[in-house]
């Protein structure tokens, strides 16, 4: 068994900047799990203290049932895939994929067994006798994670390693991972800012800020329940609108207030802020141009500051009652900058948030 916990896990740096204050994360056998979030949330030393490449300076780190804080990362059973992949240019890739088995002292025979698997499932052998500098980027990358599948480790840690590629690479490689995940039943740990690969790639995500957990979950319930503030506006592209509303009463249910709409939000948890202001999230394809969204006072009369043609869908730039906000609507129903354009609101999918928390309101 590989999973992988951290129990009340803190790193300080000797310059005494706490980077990571209190994680606790458990990570289970087999699982591929993204961690994500911005530049200086800690993801990546959360990554680099599982490999041993950052001492843990309190709590306990467990691989399996194994405690890891003083083992040494050569006896981790760990592989690492690097963003800049960290290939020995003067080496072939077959050299490159045996560098280590040869200082474990792998027999030959088994060195070509091991490299010959990984090479038939990454594609990699008629590039075998080639140098780094004569393979493009993708397969580079696909190098460095044969390099890491030979050695048969029970955890694989891979710190962005697609950021080097063009989008069209980075769709393929992804698609690999994935696949390669599957097929070799290993425990994966991910780490990205790039929120399309985390949903695409991870069994579950966890979305860190400040060293701190926000939540770890799904890739669904992540976008569907973003539990505060800050999971809702990072997860989803384009982000998450916000507008600062008023909670009124209407009959037995409420509505939320902002210019001249009105919102229907029946929530019982909204008793508790009646004639207070919270922040309604409204994701941008929850915003409706087809008539059959209109209705219970849901539409917006909204201007267009700028729109941006995707293809199939447009990202409308709005301004309403002093907000901006975004709409992704299909190509077929948009206007142009500088008019008026009807949006309803889609009340089934809003997301409700306390003004002074953050924290999600409502528990659907």
């Amino acid at each position: 068994m590989a999973g992988i916990t951290f129990r009340n896990v803190v790193k300080t740096y000797d310059n005494g900047v706490t980077v990571i204050p209190d994680l606790n994360l458990e990570i289970k056998d087999k699982e591929f799990v993204v961690l994500v979030g911005p530049s200086g949330c800690g993801k990546s030393t959360t990554l680099r203290m599982i490999a041993g490449l950052e001492s843990i300076t309190d709590g306990e780190l467990y691989i399996g049932d194994k405690l890891m804080n003083a083992v040494a990362p050569k006896n981790r059973n760990i592989a690492m895939v690097f963003q800049n992949y960290a290939l020995y240019p003067h080496l072939s890739v077959y050299k490159n994929m045996t560098f280590a088995l040869e200082l474990a002292k792998v027999p030959k025979e088994e060195m070509n067994r091991r490299v010959n698997w990984a090479a038939e499932i990454l594609g990699l052998k008629p590039y075998l006798d080639r140098k780094p500098k004569a393979l493009s980027g993708g397969q580079r990358q696909r190098v460095a994670l044969g390099r890491a599948m030979v050695r048969d480790p029970e955890v694989f840690l891979l710190d962005e390693p697609l950021s080097n590629l063009d989008a069209k690479l980075r769709t393929e490689m992804r698609s690999q991972i994935s696949k390669l995940h599957k097929r070799l039943g290993t425990t994966f740990v991910y780490v990205t800012h790039d929120q399309t690969e985390a949903m695409t790639m991870g069994d579950r995500i966890c979305v860190m800020k400040d060293g701190v957990i926000q939540q770890f979950d799904t890739p669904q319930n992540l976008y569907d329940y973003p539990c505060n503030l800050f999971v809702a506006g990072f997860i989803g592209s384009p982000q998450m609108n916000f507008v600062d509303t008023e909670v009124k009463r209407a009959g037995d249910g409420y509505v939320l207030c902002f210019g001249e709409a009105e919102i229907a939000a029946n929530k019982p948890e909204l008793a508790a802020y009646e004639g207070k202001r919270i922040i309604c999230g409204v994701r941008p394809e929850d915003l409706h141009a087809e008539k059959s969204f209109f209705g219970k006072g849901n539409a917006i009369d909204a201007y267009i500051d700028l729109d941006e043609m995707m293809g199939s869908e447009t990202y409308l730039y709005l301004k309403y009652a002093g907000e901006k906000l975004i709409a992704r609507v299909p190509a077929r129903y948009a206007k142009k900058a500088e008019e008026n354009i009807e949006l309803a609101i889609d009340v089934e999918k809003i997301h409700l948030f306390d003004k002074e928390t953050h924290q999600r309101i409502t528990k659907d």
